[in-house]
This record gives structure tokens, sequence and C-alpha cells, in this order.
């Protein structure tokens, strides 16, 4: 079926929403029994993991041999644009509520619990001023907050040049400059990669060194959701266009139909977007 055909292309039956679900089963469980510490929980994760990446290596091969086989015409196409949008405009939203949890607790909650402290008295909360960053009302370990130019600054450095860097290979895809769209996709990755890895250092750094853990309270608790789940976003933006690379490599896309790569960049481009907001509310402000 070629791509001017105006039959809209229905794969058949699949087994593969029922293998990944098994896979999630088996992690779900693996997980629980992980979290009390006990041994058959590490087996089923592991059972787990290998059926997902099973799972995800035949899928994706399927899509692409669909893809290059001229299966999907421009009606396809315009499903997998609407599809994707839909999907970053729910990440758009999992993101808003962290965000508006943070703006509720520093903007609300502070000043309501520093007013209870004035009323109550200093014996009640002791030595709470209400002050940002803070652990909250009651005794906790002292901490240090995370600074912003540092690691973080040079992190917002890495993934705004990763975006210009994904930019710079949809230009060259749409050029049909091959040699340039492998260049500088893989200069993504590796941009990517390195923001991966300096986050994990500054998380080491943070529980060694500052005292900055999940359990400090309520600026520990947001800064690890808000930008932990920031950087499994990357991690999985990461292997998306490590995907994307590789049928790069092996020929796949044209200048005129390449929605597999755009949909990355598009989520590539969002998750930069939400860590400079990240790099303001969390780490400037």
């Amino acid at each position: 079926m070629s791509q001017e055909s105006s039959h809209y292309y229905v794969p058949a039956p699949s087994t593969y929403p029922i293998i990944g679900s098994t896979a999630l089963l088996f992690m779900g469980f693996g997980a629980a029994l992980t979290m009390n510490k006990m041994e058959l929980g590490y087996g089923l994760l592991a059972i787990g993991f290998a059926i997902l990446i099973y799972m995800m290596f035949a899928w994706f091969g399927t899509v692409a041999q669909e893809s290059e086989g001229g299966k999907y015409n421009d009606q396809v196409d315009v499903s997998f644009r609407w599809g994707m949008g839909w999907f970053i405009l729910t990440e758009v939203m999992f993101f808003c509520a962290f965000f508006g949890a943070l703006f509720y607790m520093r903007v609300f909650s502070i000043p309501w619990l520093e007013e209870e402290s004035l009323v109550l008295g200093q014996d009640f909360w002791p030595a709470y001023d209400g002050a940002w960053p803070t652990t909250g009302p009651g005794v906790h370990e002292p901490f240090t907050p995370m600074g912003a130019w540092g690691l973080p600054a040079i992190n917002t450095l890495l993934l705004l040049s990763s975006g210009v860097t994904c930019t710079l290979a949809h230009y060259a895809i749409k050029e049909n400059r091959r040699e340039a769209l492998k260049k500088w996709l893989l200069a993504t990755i590796v941009l990517g990669a390195i923001f991966i890895a300096c986050q994990a250092y500054e998380y080491v750094h943070a529980y060694q060194d500052l005292n900055l853990k999940m359990t400090t309270g309520a600026y520990g608790s947001t800064f690890f959701m808000l930008t932990g789940f920031h950087g499994f976003h990357v991690t999985v933006g990461a292997i998306m266009l490590t995907v994307i690379y590789f049928r790069c490599s092996a020929g796949h896309f044209t200048a005129e139909k390449h929605f597999g790569f755009e949909g990355v960049a598009w989520y590539w481009h969002f998750v930069d977007v939400v860590w400079l907001g990240l790099f303001i509310f969390v780490y400037l402000m």
C-alpha cells in the first residue's frame, strides 16, 4: 500500500500490549517485594525489565517496518501528530501539578504556618520563621539548599545546547543532508547523556555534602520530585533519540516524511522548556 493511498492503515491485532502489561505486572510485584526487602522482588523486577525491553525492541521494529513499507499515508501522519500533541499535553499537565504544589506551598502554606506559629508561640514550632527554603514546622536536621550557579547552570547550558543541535538535525533531515543529520543527532544524544550524568553527581553531592534528601521536609521532597521526574523524562528522551539515530543510520525517513524524528524532537524541546522552569523556580527563586 503506497503512502498516496486513500485507505487509512489499520494494523492487525497485536500481542505487544498484553506483553507490555505482563512486564508491568512483574515490575509492580517486584518493586513492592523489593521495597519490603524480599529477595524474590529482585528476580521479578529483572524478569519484568527483560520482557519490557523485548516488547520495546519488537514493537518499535514492527512500526519502523510499517513506516518504511509505505503503509502510512497523509491521514495516518496527521493522526500521529495529534497523538503526539495530546501526549505532550498530558506531560505538561503532569509537571503543572508539581509546579502548582510548589507555588501553593511557597505562596500560601508557608505564610499561613508562619501566622499560626506567631499565634501559638515559638514553644509550639520553635525556630520557625516561614522563610524559604524550609523543611516545614517542627524539628528537622539542618541542610543546605542546592545553589543555582554550579552544576544546575551547567546543566541548563547543556540542555539549551542540545535543543540547538536537535534543531540543526531537523533542518538537516529536511534538506536531505544525511551526514549532518547523524552528526547533530549524535551530538544531541551525547549532551543529554552528559546532563543525566551531571544530575546523578548533583544528587550524590546533595546527599553527602548538603544533607539534602527526600526526607528533608518540604524543600527536599519538592526538589527531588521535580528534578527527579525531569531527569527521568530526559532519560526517556535520550533513548528515543538513540532509536531515531539508528533508524537514520539505516537510511530511514525522507526529507518529506520523517514524523518519527519530528515527534521525538517535539518531546526533546518540551523537556528543555520544563528544565528552564525548574532552573528559575526551584534553583534561582
